[in-house]
């Protein structure tokens, strides 16, 4: 049987639950435990794949096609493995299966209820997860007493009473203000967070406490005792120069030690001698490398979550710090002054999107990537508009255009796919009307990668699995003029669909359809970004 842990939340949002979740996650996987995590999200959305990044952040992709909440990615690139679509679900998941159910007469014509039918698919879900793992951490998000949040909490009391003390443990992240004009620490919020938590009948064995400051012993005492908490229960988080120098702070803590009594798991001794190591160049690197980031969401640097820690990932393996000089491309269709700024670059990254805002200024520094010959890497939409600024420049179509920005060009370069094989083997249909929800190419497909290009140069092998978000294509009816001119298609799917570009006379220009940010770990970074680190700080060199 599985042993779950509950994370749950209290005060205020973004405490950092996911990372404090993740980090115990390691701590316990890296102490030899076969560990999982599920995430769950109380609002109402089926998924956030419809939710506008300034909303809700990045969305991340699953291998098995799922769009799903960025905390995800947070504890793939920890746990180092793939985590499947079922590791987060929504309310909208819950209450849309309930009420199919019901439409179907599953419930033999009794009145549908929060309790038991809606804590009965929660606790069904987290039961799922749990299978053929020893240990499944779950992150409750929002905070304690929000509304959305009432009946998960009454499930994961459910599943403590279902599985046995010594196989569930409540762990709950809470806020310790330091109160500048005081001079003082205040424990009352946290106090009463948990007497909320207890209201509700659950009792947490242990507090992550988030605070600006270290938490004197005297503190710790008041809270173990106020909260009912053994004292060696009540961990401090501060803030950490990385978030990947979290399981190091928590395990200087013993924090294991709480939790191996808890759930009679033994005595645990991670080795995290490798994570010590990435964590040390994270810090302090030997050297470092600039990169124009080309976006349109910079303002909201959550929306490129996953991509922010892969360049980091890298350049902890190059030990090297990677210095993000962000650029927003709307401002660079109006600003002609942001150009200098690419002037003072080692390499340029152009970032995925959706609508045709701020394109004109990807379009801009994409051309002067290739005529200065300067580092890039073109993801997704990235990759779609390095092929239309080549199409225009180079081979002289003026009007080459994607029909995602207009559905009647006469040069369709990016074009929509009518129908197409997803994830799972369905053959899906789409159309400029179908609901945006869902229909996209979504998770991880094959490409088969050409030798002697710079792509199977970063890759070493001639097939890889990369993830995908996306509807619209590159339209193989100009391939053998752009490849006349000098572009290389150097990566296509197993159905011939445009998978990566690159230039011939170019030191290294690389863009790919599919986001490898989001294959990417601390202890297993993604090559193809790796490489484009390592290009930029030869160029810099």
């Amino acid at each position: 049987m599985a042993k779950y842990i509950f994370i749950t939340g209290g005060v205020l949002s973004s405490l950092g639950k996911g990372v404090t979740s993740a980090s115990i996650a390691t701590l316990l996987k890296h102490s030899g435990l076969n560990v999982t995590m599920l995430k769950i999200d109380p609002y109402l959305n089926v998924d956030p794949g419809t939710m506008s990044p300034f909303e809700h952040g990045e969305v991340f992709v699953t291998e098995d096609g799922g769009e799903t909440d960025l905390d995800i990615g947070n504890y793939e690139r920890f746990l180092n493995e793939s985590i499947s679509k079922k590791n987060n679900f929504t309310t909208g998941q819950i209450y849309s299966s309930v009420i199919e159910k019901e439409r179907k007469g599953e419930y033999l014509g009794k009145t549908v209820q929060i309790i038991p039918h809606i804590t009965n698919e929660i606790k069904d879900r987290i039961y799922e997860v749990g299978k053929n793992f020893d240990i499944v951490l779950i992150e409750l998000g929002g905070t304690v007493g929000d509304i959305e949040g009432l009946p998960y909490m009454e499930s994961i009391r459910q599943i403590r009473q279902e599985v046995g003390s010594k196989n569930a443990m409540f762990i709950h992240v809470t806020l310790v203000p330091y109160i500048k004009a005081a001079g003082e620490l205040k424990t009352k919020p946290t106090q009463h967070s948990v007497q909320e938590l207890r209201r509700i009948g659950i009792t947490p064995h242990m507090l992550i406490c988030r605070s600006e400051v270290s938490l004197p012993k005297s503190l710790k005492r008041k809270l173990a005792n106020s909260c009912d908490i053994d004292y060696h229960s009540v961990i401090e988080a501060t803030d950490a120069k990385t978030i990947y120098k979290v399981p190091i702070n928590f395990l200087k803590q013993n924090i294991l030690t709480p939790i191996a009594d808890q759930l009679h798991l033994g005595e645990l001794n991670p080795d995290m001698t490798q994570w010590n190591d990435l964590v040390k160049k994270i810090v302090e690197p030997a050297d470092e490398v600039k990169i124009a980031f080309v976006g349109k969401y910079v303002t909201h640097k959550e929306s490129y979550k996953s991509l922010i820690e892969a360049l980091m990932h890298s350049g902890a393996w190059l030990d090297t710090r990677v210095n993000i000089e962000w650029i927003d491309s709307e401002d660079l269709e109006t600003k002609p002054e942001l150009m200098e700024k690419l002037e003072e670059v080692d390499g340029i990254l152009v970032a995925g999107g959706f609508g045709k805002r701020g394109v004109e200024g990807k379009l801009k520094a994409i051309e002067f990537a290739r005529v200065n010959k300067i580092p890039y890497l073109g993801i997704c939409l990235g990759m779609q508009m390095a092929v239309v600024e080549f199409t225009r420049n180079v081979l002289g179509i003026k009007d080459a255009e994607s029909q995602e920005f207009d559905a009647d060009t006469k040069e369709p370069i990016i074009y929509l796919i009518d129908e197409f094989i997803d994830a799972s083997g369905n053959k899906q249909l789409r159309t400029h009307t179908t609901p945006l929800g869902g229909t996209m190419r979504l998770g991880g497909y094959e490409c088969l990668v050409k030798k002697g290009t710079k792509l199977y140069d970063a890759y070493g092998e001639d097939k890889v699995i990369e993830r995908h978000r996306h509807r619209y294509e590159m339209n193989n009816a100009y391939a053998d003029r752009l490849e006349e001119a000098g572009m290389i298609i150097s990566g296509r799917s197993a159905e011939g669909l445009v998978e990566a570009v690159e230039l011939k006379d170019h030191p290294w220009f690389v863009a790919v359809q599919f986001h490898p940010e989001f294959t990417n770990r601390l202890q297993n970074p993604n090559k193809i970004i790796k490489k484009f680190v390592e290009k930029s700080l030869e160029f810099k060199r």
